[in-house]
């Protein structure tokens, strides 16, 4: 999001019950000028602002689980402002739905403009509380790259996370997926590959341990064992995770951390990987990443001496690095 409506939104919360209303009201601010640069005939303009109101009523009810009813309507306006971000910038960008477990998973499939043959995928996978209206801009690091993405609401996860909790077996989300894509002549499924990042970076490796359609995988700041993360992360992740794993309490909530664990998964992921950290990872320390990419048989190791989690502070390095890296596998 844009730095400076991080510093005027922050400025003015004194507490974590104002978060979400504040973040919404700096959305709206945004929705007010797409509207105004539509009424106007400036379609760039409100498309641009549609997506910052998307990311802004995202981040919103992130990791707020205060309300659930408030939490799911920023997240209504979050979805419904990025479908307008499509409309105008990407019209050709699709909706996906999945089905899983007698309910469904969303994803928003996206094509590079004008491909001379069909182009290799790249499912984008969020991690805690992320969701794909998250990843515009990332998605276009892979576009303008000549390939199409996916970027998906799995389990517990967005729109995916309403009835489906969180679960290891990440697998299961991606292959209804390509299930779903199966025969279409406008994405090339013998070329898929897929990023995770942050929590996504322990369900991508995951993914492709035991889903073959998948060539080639990213992890971006993924656990190795996420439960033994559990006592030194924020207390706002942990009641996040105890929400969307539909735990019953913290208890359960941290016995269900330890079920995502990459021990004796790693040596089945034989596709290249890499995997790619932060030093300065406060989050998941980046030795956890480390360790999975050690276990990979074709694992290579990034780590950023100056990179926090998710290398959020250098993305001008580690985006750019992840896209041309699974463009070369998936080539």
């Amino acid at each position: 999001m844009d730095y400076s409506d991080f510093l005027a939104t922050t400025a003015r919360i004194d507490s974590w019950e104002e978060w979400l209303d504040e973040w919404s009201r700096t959305a709206r601010v945004h929705v007010a000028l797409a509207q105004e640069a539509q009424r106007g005939g400036h379609r760039r303009t409100a498309g641009e602002a549609w997506a910052r109101a998307a990311v802004c009523f995202h981040f919103a009810k992130f990791v707020w689980v205060l309300d659930a009813a408030r939490s799911r309507a920023a997240a209504d306006e979050a979805i419904a402002a990025n479908y307008e971000a499509h409309a105008l910038l990407d019209p050709t960008a699709e909706r996906i739905e999945a089905a899983l477990d007698g309910s469904r998973l969303v994803a928003n499939l996206r094509r590079p403009q004008a491909p001379e043959r069909p182009p290799p995928l790249v499912v984008l996978i969020p991690g805690l509380d992320s969701t794909k209206e998250e990843f515009f801009q990332l998605e276009n690091v892979f576009l303008e790259r000549g390939m199409a993405t996916a970027s998906l609401d799995g389990p517990g996860q967005g729109e995916g996370g309403y009835e489906l909790a969180i679960r290891p077996d990440y697998e299961v989300a991606v292959g209804a997926l390509l299930d779903e894509l199966d025969g279409r002549p406008d994405v090339d499924l013998e070329r898929v590959g897929a990023l995770g990042v942050s929590l996504g970076g322990y369900y991508a490796p995951r993914a492709g341990a035991f889903e073959p359609r998948l060539k080639a995988v990213a992890g971006l700041s993924g656990p190795y064992v996420f439960g033994d993360c559990w006592e030194d992360l924020p207390s706002l992740t942990r009641a996040t995770f105890v929400t969307k794993s539909h735990a019953r309490d913290e208890e359960e909530g941290r016995a269900k951390a330890f079920e995502l664990d990459l021990s004796g998964v790693l040596p089945r992921l034989a596709q290249p990987s890499l995997f790619v950290t932060g030093r300065l990872d406060r989050l998941i320390p980046w030795e956890q990443t480390a360790r999975a990419a050690e276990e990979a048989p074709n694992g290579r190791l990034v780590l950023h001496e100056d990179g926090t989690h998710g290398c959020a502070n250098v993305p001008y390095k580690t985006r750019p690095l992840i896209a041309d890296w699974l463009g070369e596998q998936l080539a």
